[in-house]
């Protein structure tokens, strides 16, 4: 840490980076920074004061500056996104505030808590435990998932938590504890969320097939080879997500691979990650025409053996229908 003594030839700037980019005005100070120095590093325009007491070298539309500018930080699937976790598309901002912040006071805010204000912002209102919690920027990760699991589509809220699980931010000890806190209806997380799914769509597969009555396996070994298959589905389609890779090698690789999954017994299907996106009932309707083909062929070959019935897993019968593609979330 730098001190008072290199403070001109460091400037206010290097230190706000290397506190992440964002830092309150009593950080700066305990390194040596004054008043005058504040002012002087914003004229030059090395920092920005996001509002009083808070300085930034982050972008203006950066949502850890938004969530900070009024007054709170970000939580829900905006600070998952904002980790890195698995998020397909921004909209609208989740920002927690403290529950005696001045304008949870006003009967107005109290009432629209939960819908997005004009400058496109969903605040919520954290118990001060929680709000203990986290940093200066950030929520405390099990806030913010608990936040998703109350605000999100169920599968979008399975992916956020397969994430943390997958990169290692949570253990499974620490999920099961955090679904056990929330609402009977969403206890049904504990069966969807699965550690070892490795990407987004692919966890959006898996449940979006649980919702639909199949019976999913993520990351299933292929027999004498070191690959693994992306989804199994009733032990009959073996779905395999595409990414953005088209050169040659990747094209090749991939067929290769292909062929081994045939090899096993399995039928290969490899959608986009966009088709699973954008298009989850064409992709539904593939993998449901490709079990129907096996299972009318049973008794030819060993192919034909794979699966049983089509019905939905123990736990999740009554569930609701998988809402539609969801749009703009967060920001």
């Amino acid at each position: 840490m730098r001190d008072a003594r290199d403070r001109d030839e460091v400037g206010i700037g290097e230190w706000v980076a290397e506190l992440g980019g964002m830092a309150q005005k009593q950080q700066l100070i305990r390194r040596g920074a004054g008043d005058r120095h504040l002012t002087s590093a914003v004229r030059r325009g090395e920092v920005v004061r996001v509002r009083n007491g808070w300085y930034t070298t982050l972008p203006p539309q950066d949502p850890r500056v938004r969530a900070v500018r009024v007054g709170g930080r970000l939580t829900g699937i905006s600070a998952v996104a904002a980790w890195g976790g698995w998020v397909e598309r921004t909209g609208v901002l989740h920002v927690a505030l403290p529950v005696n912040a001045a304008r949870s006071r006003s009967p107005v805010n109290r009432r629209r808590r939960f819908a997005p204000g004009r400058d496109g912002v969903r605040r919520h209102w954290e118990e001060h435990a929680r709000s203990t919690r986290g940093d200066s920027m950030f929520v405390d990760i099990r806030d913010a998932l608990r936040r998703v699991a109350l605000d999100e589509p169920i599968d979008v809220a399975v992916a956020a938590f397969d994430w943390a699980l997958h990169s290692g931010r949570l253990e499974r000890s620490d999920i099961d504890g955090l679904i056990e806190e929330l609402p009977a209806r969403a206890q049904v997380l504990r069966e969807l969320v699965d550690g070892r799914r490795e990407s987004l769509p692919e966890s959006l597969v898996c449940t979006r097939a649980q919702l639909a009555g199949h019976r999913v396996r993520a990351q299933v070994r292929i027999t004498d080879t070191l690959q693994r298959i992306d989804v199994v589905v009733d032990d009959i389609v073996a779905v395999e997500v595409d990414g953005k890779e088209h050169h040659l090698l990747a094209f090749e690789r991939d067929r290769e691979k292909d062929l081994a999954i045939t090899r096993d017994g399995y039928h290969p299907l490899r959608p986009t990650a966009r088709l699973v996106f954008d298009r989850w009932p064409e992709v539904l309707a593939a993998i449901r025409a490709a079990i129907a083909a096996r299972r009318s062929g049973a008794g030819v070959g060993n192919s034909g053996l794979r699966g049983g019935p089509v019905g939905p897993r123990p736990g999740i019968a009554a569930l609701s229908p998988l809402p539609p593609p969801t749009g703009a979330r967060n920001s």
